[in-house]
Parts: C-alpha cells; sequence; structure tokens
C-alpha cells in the first residue's frame, strides 16, 4: 500500500524521528532500514525558541552523520508551510528546516498519528489490560492519552496495512451527567464559555478539576500540580485529591467509549501517555469501566471491546521508526504533509 502525493514513499537515511508535544520533544535517529532508533534525546520545549534550535543542541552537534530525512509528529494541525504548535510557542516551518538544518526532506505527522501508528507496531508485552474482551483482529482502533493536551486517533485496517486517522478529538464538547458532576462544573475554567476534553482530561485539567471540586464544597485547593494531585489521589492521603481521580476516570471512560462507538473500534482501545501510565491501579478501581461501558443501547458491544494503557515509554518514537523503515506498511497521507529540497 501507499500513501504518497507521487507513488511509494521511500526515505533516504539516516532519518531523524521527533515527537514533539507541548512540554517535552523527544528524538532519535535512524541510521538505515534494519536499524533500531538510537539513543533518545529528550529535551523541555520551554528550553528553546524553537525546533531548529533543539534538533541542533540535540541531535546535530553531536551526530556522527547528518540526517537527510525528518519524520517529527507534532501536537498541532498540520497546515500550510507553518504549523503552531496548540500547546507551546513552537511555530514548525519546514522549508527553513530543509535550508538551515541540511535536510532533503521532511515529513510532519500529527502526534497521536504516531501513537496509533505504535498500537500498530508495538506487542502486546507493551500493553496493560483494563477489562474487556479480547481484541478481533484487523479491525478498527481507537488510541487517546491524557497528557499537555488531550490526543485522540484511530486506526484502520485497510489494503493490506495500517492507515492511522489523526484529529482533533480532544477538543470535544464535554457535559456534566451526574447531580456531582453539575455541582463541579459549575467551578470549571472554561474556554470560550465550553468546558472541552482537553479542559479536564490532560494535565492542566487535572488541576482545573481539584479546583472545581475544592470551590463546590467551599474550599480552596491545596494542591497545585497534576503529578501531586494524582500522587495525594492514589495515595488516598487528600480527599479531594481522591475524588478529582475519580471524576477525571469516569470522563476519560466516557470519552473513551463515544471514540469506540464512532470507530466500533474492536480491536481496542489504547490509553497513551504518562498520565494514563501514572494512574493504572485508579483505571482498574471499576469506575472507568463502567462509565466506558454504560452507552445503551450498546452496552454488550462496549463490555466486549477491550482497553488497554500502552506502557512503552517511547511509543510515538517507535511507531515513527517502524513508519520509517517501511512505510508501505502504513496508509500515511504525505499530501501537503512533505517538503523536499
Amino acid at each position: 500500500m501507499t500513501g504518497s502525493d507521487d507513488g511509494e514513499v521511500r526515505f533516504r537515511f539516516p532519518v531523524l524521528i521527533g515527537d514533539i508535544g507541548g512540554t517535552n520533544a523527544r528524538f532519535s535517529i535512524i541510521d538505515g532500514e534494519t536499524s533500531g532508533a538510537g539513543e533518545p534525546r529528550i529535551v523541555k520545549t520551554a528550553d528553546f525558541a524553537g525546533v531548529d534550535e533543539a534538533i541542533r543542541a540535540a541531535v546535530l552537534d553531536g551526530a556522527p552523520r547528518r540526517p537527510r530525512t525528518a519524520i517529527l509528529a507534532v501536537a498541532a494541525p498540520i497546515e500550510g508551510d507553518e504549523v503552531r504548535l496548540t500547546n507551546c510557542p513552537w511555530v514548525i516551518r519546514p522549508r527553513r528546516m530543509l535550508a538551515e538544518l541540511g535536510l532533503d526532506d521532511v515529513v510532519l505527522l500529527n502526534d497521536f498519528e504516531a501513537q496509533a501508528l505504535a498500537v500498530a507496531a508495538l506487542g502486546m508485552d507493551h500493553m496493560e489490560k483494563i477489562g474487556g474482551g479480547e481484541p478481533v483482529a484487523n479491525a478498527a482502533r481507537v488510541v487517546l492519552g491524557p497528557g499537555t493536551g488531550l490526543g485522540v486517533a484511530g486506526l484502520v485496517h485497510a489494503f493490506g496495512g495500517w492507515v492511522p486517522v489523526p484529529g482533533e478529538g480532544g477538543h470535544i464538547d464535554l457535559g456534566p451527567r451526574t447531580r456531582r458532576d453539575h455541582e463541579v462544573f459549575a467551578h470549571l475554567e472554561t474556554l470560550d464559555g465550553r468546558v472541552s476534553g482537553e479542559d479536564i482530561l490532560c494535565g492542566r485539567g487535572l488541576t482545573n478539576l481539584y479546583r472545581a471540586i475544592a470551590r463546590a464544597g467551599g474550599g480552596e485547593p491545596a494542591l497545585t500540580a497534576p503529578s501531586d494531585i494524582t500522587a495525594a489521589g492514589l495515595a488516598g492521603s487528600d480527599a479531594t485529591a481522591v475524588e478529582t481521580l475519580e471524576i477525571f476516570t469516569t470522563l476519560l471512560g466516557r470519552v473513551a467509549g463515544d471514540v469506540a462507538l464512532i470507530f466500533k473500534a474492536r480491536g481496542g482501545v489504547y490509553l497513551s501517555g504518562g498520565i494514563a501510565q501514572k494512574i493504572v491501579p485508579a483505571l482498574k478501581a471499576g469506575n472507568f469501566r463502567a462509565a466506558f461501558e454504560d452507552k445503551a443501547p450498546h452496552n454488550a458491544l462496549m463490555r466486549s471491546i477491550p482497553v488497554h494503557v500502552v506502557g512503552h515509554p517511547l511509543a510515538a518514537l517507535a511507531g515513527l521508526a517502524a513508519y520509517a523503515r517501511t512505510p508501505s506498511g502504513f496508509g500515511v497521507e504525505t499530501a501537503g504533509r512533505r517538503w523536499r529540497t
């Protein structure tokens, strides 16, 4: 299968792969079609003015061979010759990268497109199951994950390979359902008067939810950092943090179930990113799965769909590496997302 703008996709090695999120950028170099990815380089986006500076400092200054191709997954919709990250001030300009970094070829993918590629490439030994039955071979899958934002992507098997379906599903509307939801939602900080999935189901969303729960009870929040909130919630040392995790996992279950219904994802739902990995005990507590399955009239279908937490620490890079080595195995459309000299 192909996904190119001019026939079968092929890349010139070495290939620089990169997963660029709102907080961290992760890079690695693949020397050839049969090579594994080299040692990952991880930097904070806040430490650099832009992606070019980060690549020079983290990769090029110490690389024995200059990469010819860059395949970068970015947390933003890819439109035009300037791509602005959604949760980071970086602006990616592929034409300037070609001119200033000595590259022949630049390909931009959505960050959760790379996570979808990882789900297709990784084995089940990197997955931790959160209920449901067994995945149906070659059935549709979905990937979502709370991180700096909320990423969502689909994965469809067609024409002999896997086709990732990127999108901006993290910005869907998210509304209250229970009486407690209504009490808490009244205190959430909103964007233009609405609550999106990303206003709750991400790092800053955890803090937003924690503050809202505290204020719904007439108090003030004691914690501010998402990592402190999740740690206190898992330890049971802060009642507000405990409820924050309960509501967070319930809402994540609702959204995951909605996306699974859209794709009829009998191949499974895959939760990626650091937050999901850190809160596995909360996800297994029961309310996530109950919310996921509560989709009448399709409860039976939902009970059969497995959910897995992706445990690989650099899943997106693993997905990009698989694509770089064997692009013909994936239906990735490169038209409008590939720049060459």
